[in-house]
């Protein structure tokens, strides 16, 4: 799997750009305030790490859209992020401008860090003032504690199928 990094930077009020990236290139996406798009964005990746085979978010650029759609299969997500006319377009229509495989906790890990570097560096005032909307720490909270939670089941899922008398090496 390649490295994944995704980056939220706040604009001018009410708009943010959105950065994905892996070994295999990059996009960008905006997104405008109109829409819950961080929240969103952060509920379809906790929905992924909690099991969910597919969910999805949108990102309104006024009159444009990206949508991200996440199909999981085992601990891996194809991640697609679709431009489309507008709100109205069906799903099935847009240009795919990035897509990519990764680990689950990759993408849970590559969420949470693009909040908590806007949380570190701006601060929750700052990003409601700028952003023209709270802080999502309520969705930002429940990704980190789903990831939490998947971690624990995967260590002991892999507990569970060590022969017996073998001992775990954790770092």
């Amino acid at each position: 799997m390649q490295s994944l990094a995704i980056t939220w930077t706040l604009g001018s009020r009410g708009w943010a750009v959105v950065k994905v990236a892996d070994d295999q290139g990059e996009a960008e996406a905006v997104a405008s305030y109109l829409t819950d798009a961080p929240e969103q964005f952060l509920y379809a990746v906790a929905r992924l790490i909690l099991g969910e085979e597919e969910t999805r978010a949108e990102l309104e650029a006024e009159p444009q859209v990206y949508r991200w759609f996440f199909r999981r299969e085992g601990s891996v997500v194809d991640i697609r992020v679709v431009l489309a006319d507008d709100v109205q377009a069906p799903d099935s229509t847009g240009s795919v401008v990035w897509s990519g495989r990764h680990t689950i906790t990759a993408l849970a890990r590559s969420a949470v860090r693009a909040f908590d570097r806007i949380d570190h560096e701006q601060g929750e005032e700052a990003y409601e003032s700028r952003w023209g909307r709270p802080f999502p720490r309520t969705e930002l909270e429940a990704l980190r504690t789903a990831v939490r939670s998947h971690q624990r089941v995967t260590a002991a899922n892999d507990d569970q199928r060590r022969p017996p008398g073998a001992r775990a090496h954790r770092s």
